[in-house]
């Protein structure tokens, strides 16, 4: 039974009344309700038919998909990008903007079950640019038509999982009737499953197309190709041919359903025509008898394979025109016109194209023919085209916003200049009301009053120039920026100019009169809607903000208070006034004219007289332009009541008078705080003797009154998908490192998998209220720090807690489990075990105390587990699929693999990936995710401001992107010239600072992204690069410094270099990203990786070169380390080989463990580069790629057996290597001070401590230093240990440097010896894995440590202490005597019994200490070394011999014997 609804007449249907307006747009809206799980449709400026339609629907129906509005001017298709389901349904009215946005996503979406509607008013050319990037586009004229093919376009996109396009006709006939599907059919339908297909097979020869199969058969056209005189076929691409023969089955079933044939090409007229004329767009001329022409209108316009057009031409037609309703096409040729010339290029016809407009009549049809006759080839247009009318319409403005437009009008009266003024379009065009033209505008305003001023100044300077005009001049000059009296004197100044022009012929009194209009000093305005607040690059806002002018904006936000959580919750509003506050020298009111006119009224004032950017947000709340002013008026109240909606105005030119800035202007939210404060209760009290409490309340004042106030939760949804067996998932996470999140994306595709529309997100990303209508939730979160949620789950999480104290039922629809991960020995206290979880355990008892219903027990993951988190998971996942009811549900279809690193690098093109694009996106900060792994190869880590991380995602923007960039140095050498390089580096693109890393080379942080391009073009320039400094290739290759020793250090310095130019990657990628070389042969030449292959290495690889006594570099720590062998001559007869050391570990995890490396023997100078090759080949081909945390040559090592290894590089080498010969190490740290090489030249090494290269009161090192490279001509050279020799110093130098040294204060070595002996990596608040302090901290640790040192009697005596703020250990922190590694801020794994000289790893003392408890072990033990110790004991030696802790023979028995020895002992 089909349904009848009459356009603009009340219907029932399935026992509920509609009205439905009188157009297309309900019949697609209907079906796109009825059809898909997730409906996303873009809003308008003022109501329209989609949102009525849906809710109208939302009422009635069975049916009730998840519907998402998009603001008006949003990204619609990020929207639909995020909102992934069976069939995820766009509606919209096509814009150039809204085409645009769709356009960039669709290669996202071109595979997914998607179906785009899109209303065009009577021009297709917005809406064919999307033709090309889809599977399937179709096109309706009528409503009956636009119905259908929302119908099919449903089923396409469902069935065929392609994203479908279907544009049709906004305005339609209003007598028209539709008719309708039945409700209860349509689901069933699209759900039902594709039948094979009957459409015969082609073979390569083409069917004419007849009945839902496509065109109606021409008479005698043959167009098989076989019958004599008919048009030779052309063979199909296979792709367009399969998705066509989809296209046909499902017509073939939509026709069966609704009883009415189908055709993607109809045809009309002439059987044996002469002219074939293809009409794509509405028109009604295709009914027209007209001798020897035959009319084709598409309905499917992709794909449309050319057997398929060829067959609607007839053998008897000599010429074919394509007429295409694109008033606004830009390119030469119309999209379908190509289509056909292409397809009837061997065809003796001759195509011509041209434009279709409206009323075309027969008379003009005949008209065209003669024009084609007489051989005109330029594009015909035929009707009346729209886009050539004289004048463009001005854009309609809701008229409650001439409450704030009157209010102008009112105030600056002439001097009112709204820059986007609507009126403006009429010359303008529709670019007139954008803030980028209207900032434009302004600065061009502003220019010229410039020059006019100039002007002016310069005819007072004419002494020829009347007294009266140059007394009236000087009046103006001087009055310029008065409202009043510039416009009074200007019209005075130009009234005897133009007196005086008559009779003067001077240029500067033309132009001045040329530029009269400027003479008044007006009130400049942009007026924009809340659609701007949404991208702040995107909308030109943040350019007008951050311009300087004088400018003054008023941003209207209409959103109602009642509707806030309507919108797509991944899509916040940026929060303008906070931005623009940001900037420091901004105007910044919050107004609401139905709260507070006088408010108002200061505000433009203000804004008006402030000297720079005014940024004016005005609150106007409607739902559509029929709202009543009684509405908008307790929509005010209820924003402004409930702080939702702050009055306040920001005033920085009262910052330099010493007044007060900010001004509240809220009464209710005054009154609030005034009511709390006043409470005399154990909390204010408590406020009074703690400051640091009552700063923590105010913080979160705003939250507090907000939540306080939100309304009990809403109506539930209705049953979602009730003819489905199974209810919508929403599956939360909140994860720092991103193990919590590859958990949540895994559950989310098995519950895709087994039929669940299924959306993830963030804790964050949604709202505490948005949640309340959420039904069915899967939470996963990790714990981070002691027991907190991480990084992206806070804000729910302090609003969950807030809610929780108020012991409201607010979640009592919501059903829900939890899974948590956690490490249940991270902190083995008892007294910490509370920690262990905490975050998932606190959610469940919230949800459940706040109304939610436990559908499954909370899974709780341990990272002690056999196989870590996975154990807790497996037994938590299968109740989540019972509680579902789905546990039954057999899947077939194989897991998506995650992506790796191993991808990545596969997939990067020889590293370039996406980064020369993701440099020129200036919409963001950072890169994506897949390039910052990339970028690693090329010397660059992405971080962020870790301080203030919390407080701009507070202010809904994105985190303080910025860049690492470390040097590739070999060997830690450079001139003077490049260490000014680096100085002026560090200056321009930097933090003004740069550091000395533990793999002596440079290091640069805070460079934002437009400045890596420079910088490291900078760095070339200065005869250095940052290729291989980090990444899955050999690094930095580092060696010993040496002073003494200067022909030593000079071998083992070129030995250094060779190594590193040996094994450095050879793609060409970095030089063509970031240096703009390309290969002159371009793709002709493929790059190619003769040592590292196309996947690279498995993880990092380590390079040091050590010369005994001194073990400066700690070469055991090194995955390939080379020990110099020094014979009775002095001279370098080669190296003993160390392979298998390396630093990184996991907290929690046994599998992942610190080695020292392993003696296998020796080799002779010219064979270390291939032993090198040969030692990283062999991991290469035998590395862990499966599992990063244990890829390290170490583990790989491991795993073979260090017999094995060797083997397999000696076979690779092609001869076996030579025994290891005797060395002696005695020490790790660097030798202080001054020293003279063998070739009498002085070397100087300073302390600089942890490496960082800052002015500093009392330590102005790096402008000493900058003053020595200017006049040293000698070389630096930068030490593994982060301190620095000024080396290579003659006599003649010798008393400047010295001086220098001393002007700075940079020659102090009064230090004690456990802070000279101390290293510390960057951590906070640059390096994104940190756990804890570590630079910033270690010197304040030292300060207490040393007062015992000094008390034990011990000031000189060096220990090795290494502190890095989390356990990958930058600074080898466990070779050190004693060492503290990063779990959380504030506390440290404590470890001892390092070996001195870096040959022996520490063991883990206690695993978690915080500074109280760090001094309370240090103290008696050091005391108890200065008393017992024996001659020449050192420290890491003592702690074992004193039965503090026991030694680790080798890294895999790390963790045995740890917590400390007998006594000491404690036992987790």
């Amino acid at each position: 039974m089909l349904m009848i609804i009459k356009m603009g007449e009340r219907t029932l249907d399935s026992q509920v009344l509609f009205f439905l307006p009188p157009a297309a747009v309900p019949s697609v809206a209907r079906i796109s309700y009825l059809g898909s799980d997730v409906v996303v449709y873009a809003q308008q400026p003022s109501s329209s038919a989609f949102s009525e339609t849906y809710a109208l629907l939302s009422k009635g129906s069975s049916h009730s998909p998840r519907v998402i509005p998009v603001p008006y001017g949003g990204d619609a298709g990020s929207t639909v990008v995020r909102n992934p389901s069976n069939l995820t349904t766009f509606t919209g009215v096509a814009t150039s903007q809204l085409v645009n946005r769709l356009l960039v996503h669709l290669a996202d979406l071109s595979h997914q079950p998607v179906a785009l509607h899109l209303a065009v008013e009577d021009d297709l050319s917005d809406v064919l640019l999307l033709r090309s990037a889809v599977p399937y586009f179709l096109l309706s004229q009528t409503a009956q038509e636009a119905h259908d093919n929302a119908l099919l376009a449903s089923r396409l996109a469902r069935i065929e999982k392609k994203a479908v396009v279907h544009a049709f006709y906004l305005s339609q006939d209003p007598a028209s009737s539709i008719e309708d599907v039945p409700e209860d059919k349509v689901l069933p339908f699209l759900l039902a499953k594709k039948h094979s297909s009957s459409a015969p097979s082609t073979n390569g020869h083409v069917t004419p197309l007849n009945g839902a199969n496509g065109v109606s058969g021409h008479v005698n056209g043959h167009a098989n190709g076989h019958a004599n005189g008919t048009l030779s076929t052309p063979i199909d691409d296979p792709t367009s041919a399969q998705l066509f023969k989809a296209y046909e089955a499902a017509v073939m079933e939509t026709g069966a359903l609704l009883r009415r044939p189908k055709r993607a090409l109809s045809s009309s007229g002439a059987p044996a025509a002469h002219t074939v004329i293809f009409l794509v767009g509405r028109t009604e001329i295709a009914t027209a008898a007209i001798d020897g022409v035959a009319f084709v209108t598409p309905s499917l316009l992709s794909p449309l394979p050319p057997s398929k057009l060829v067959s609607a031409v007839p053998p008897s037609a000599t010429n074919v025109i394509v007429l295409e309703q694109v008033f606004k096409w830009s390119t030469k040729w119309t999209p379908l016109y190509l289509d056909l010339v292409s397809a009837t290029q061997s065809q003796p016809v001759r195509v011509h194209d041209g434009i279709l407009g409206d009323n075309v009549s027969e008379v003009e049809i005949l008209k065209l023919l003669q024009k084609v006759e007489s051989g005109e080839t330029a594009r015909f247009q035929l009707g009346v085209i729209p886009g050539q009318s004289t004048t463009s319409s001005t854009p309609h403005v809701p008229k409650q916003e001439a409450a704030y437009t009157k209010i102008l009008e009112h105030i600056f009266k002439d001097r009112l200049d709204v820059a986007n003024s609507p009126s403006l379009v009429a010359a303008q065009g529709e670019i007139a009301t954008t803030p980028e033209f209207a900032l434009g505008r302004v600065r061009g305003q502003v220019d010229a009053r410039q020059e006019l001023v100039s002007l002016v100044e310069s005819l007072i300077e004419d002494p020829t120039l009347e007294p009266a005009l140059h007394s009236l001049l000087s009046q103006w000059l001087l009055a310029k920026d008065d409202p009043t009296k510039s416009s009074r004197l200007g019209s005075e100044v130009v009234n005897q100019l133009t007196q005086l022009s008559s009779k003067s012929s001077s240029p500067a009194i033309r132009r001045a009169l040329d530029l009269a209009k400027h003479f008044p000093a007006l009130s400049k305005w942009i007026i924009g809607s809340d659609a701007w607040s949404y991208d702040l690059g995107a909308s030109g806002l943040h350019h007008a903000i951050a311009s300087g002018l004088d400018i003054n904006i008023l941003i209207l936000d209409t959103l109602p208070y009642s509707s806030r959580t309507s919108g797509d919750p991944q899509r916040r509003k940026q929060d303008v006034g906070l931005y623009a506050m940001n900037h420091g020298d901004v105007y910044v009111a919050s107004v609401a004219v139905f709260s507070s006119y006088a408010q108002v009224l200061q505000a433009l004032v203000e804004a008006d007289r402030f000297k720079g950017p005014s940024v004016v947000l005005a609150y106007l709340p409607y739902s559509s332009e029929s709202s009543p002013a009684l509405e908008v008026l307790k929509e005010t109240k209820l924003a402004i009541d409930a702080g939702y909606w702050p009055l306040y105005r920001w005033n920085p030119s009262k910052d330099a008078k010493g007044e007060e800035p900010f001004s509240l202007d809220s009464d209710a939210i005054k009154n609030d705080l005034r009511q709390f404060l006043d409470r005399q209760n154990h909390l204010s009290q408590l406020t009074r003797s703690t400051p640091a409490i009552a700063a923590e309340l105010v913080s979160n004042l705003g939250d507090t009154i907000r939540e306080a106030r939100k309304k009990r939760a809403q109506q539930s949804y209705n049953d979602l998908l009730s003819n489905l067996d199974a209810p919508p998932l929403l599956v939360l996470y909140a994860s720092d490192g991103g193990a919590a999140e590859k958990k949540a994306k895994r559950l989310a595709n098995r519950a895709k998998a087994r039929g669940l529309p299924t959306t993830i997100a963030t804790f964050d990303a949604l709202t505490f209220e948005g949640l309340k209508d959420e039904e069915h939730v899967v939470f996963v979160t990790s714990t981070a720090g002691q027991g907190e949620p991480p990084q992206n789950g806070r804000s729910f999480f302090k609003a969950l807690n807030a809610a929780a104290l108020r012991e409201e039922k607010v979640f009592s629809n919501l059903k829900f489990s939890v899974f948590g991960m956690g490490d249940s020995h991270y902190w083995p206290r008892a007294e910490d075990a509370h920690y262990y979880n905490k975050p998932a355990k606190e959610l469940d008892a919230r949800l459940e105390k706040l109304g939610g219903e436990r559908v499954a027990d909370i899974g709780l993951g341990d990272d002690q587990d056999a196989d870590g988190s996975e154990t807790g998971y497996k037994i938590w996942e299968p109740k989540i699929w019972k509680a579902l009811g789905v546990d039954s549900v057999e899947v077939t279809e194989a897991e998506p693999e995650p992506i790796t690193n191993e991808h990545i690098k596969a997939a990067s093109g020889f590293l370039r990936g996406t980064i020369a694009e993701g440099l020129e996106d200036n919409s963001t900060g950072a890169l994506a995710p897949s390039d910052t792994q990339l970028t690693k190869f090329h010397g660059i880590y992405q971080q962020d401001d870790r301080d203030i991380r919390d407080e701009r995602q507070a202010q809904g923007v994105e985190p303080a992107y910025s860049f690492m960039i470390r040097v590739r140095m070999p060997g830690g050498v450079c001139n003077s010239s490049q260490w000014l390089d680096m100085d002026q580096i560090a200056d321009e693109h930097g933090n003004g600072t740069f550091k000395i890393t533990t793999r002596a080379t440079f290091q640069f942080h805070g460079v934002i992204k437009r400045h890596l391009k420079p910088a490291i073009q900078d760095i070339n320039r200065a005869l250095l690069d940052t290729l291989a400094a980090c990444g899955d290739v050999n690094r930095n290759v580092i060696c010993s410094s040496i002073p003494t020793l200067s022909k030593l250090h000079r071998q083992v310095f070129e030995f250094s270099k060779e190594v590193s130019e040996h094994l450095i990657p050879q793609t060409s990628a970095y030089h063509e990203i970031w240096l703009d070389k390309k290969l002159v042969a371009g793709e002709a030449v493929k790059d190619f990786e003769p040592i590292y292959g196309e996947f690279y290495l498995p993880r990092k690889f380590k390079v040091a070169v050590a010369v005994p006594p001194t073990n400066d570099v700690d070469v055991f720590a090194n995955d390939l380390g080379f020990i110099a062998i020094v014979g009775p001559d002095g001279e370098l007869e080669g190296f003993n080989v160390s392979i298998g050391g390396g630093m990184g570990v996991t907290h929690g995890n046994k599998k992942t463990y610190p080695r020292a490396g392993s003696i296998i023997g020796f080799c002779t100078i010219e064979q270390g580069k291939y032993v090198a090759e040969k030692v990283m080949l062999v991991q290469r081909d035998h590395g862990n790629r499966a599992d990063r945390k244990n890829a390290r040559l170490k583990y790989t090592i491991d795993r073979m057996g260090l017999d094995v290894y060797k083997v397999e590089v000696e076979k690779l080498l092609g001869y076996p290597l030579q025994p290891a010969r005797a060395y002696t190490f005695d020490r790790n740290i660097d030798d202080f001070g001054w020293h003279t090489g063998e070739d009498g030249r002085h070397h100087f090494t300073m302390f600089v401590e942890n490496g960082r290269i800052v002015d500093e009161p009392g330590r102005e090192f790096k402008t000493g230093l900058k003053e020595i490279a200017k006049i040293h001509n000698g070389t630096f050279r930068l030490t593994a240990n982060q301190h620095l020799l000024i080396s290579d110093i003659t006599n003649e130098e010798l008393p400047r440097i010295k001086s220098l040294l001393a002007k700075y204060r940079m020659d102090n070595l009064e230090f004690s010896g456990l802070r000279l002996s101390s290293s510390a990596c960057v951590a906070f608040p640059t390096c994104g894995l940190a756990m804890a302090e570590s630079e910033r901290y270690l010197p304040i640790l030292i300060d207490k440590v040393e007062k015992v040192v000094e008390e034990s009697g011990l000031r000189h005596d060096s220990i090795v202490m290494r502190m890095t703020g989390c356990p990958n250990g930058c600074a080898r922190p466990y070779l050190a005597e004693v060492a503290f590694v990063g779990k959380a801020p504030g506390s440290y794994a404590m470890l001892l019994g390092g070996g001195y000289y870096g040959q022996r790893l520490n063991k883990i003392y206690r695993e978690s200490v915080t500074e109280p408890e760090i001094l309370s072990i240090l103290t008696p033990m050091i005391k108890r070394y200065a008393l017992e110790r024996k001659e020449g004991e050192r420290f890491g030696d003592w702690t074992i011999r004193a039965g503090y802790i026991a030694p680790t023979t080798e890294g895999r028995l790390w963790y045995d014997r740890m917590g400390g020895e007998g006594e000491h002992q404690v036992v987790a």
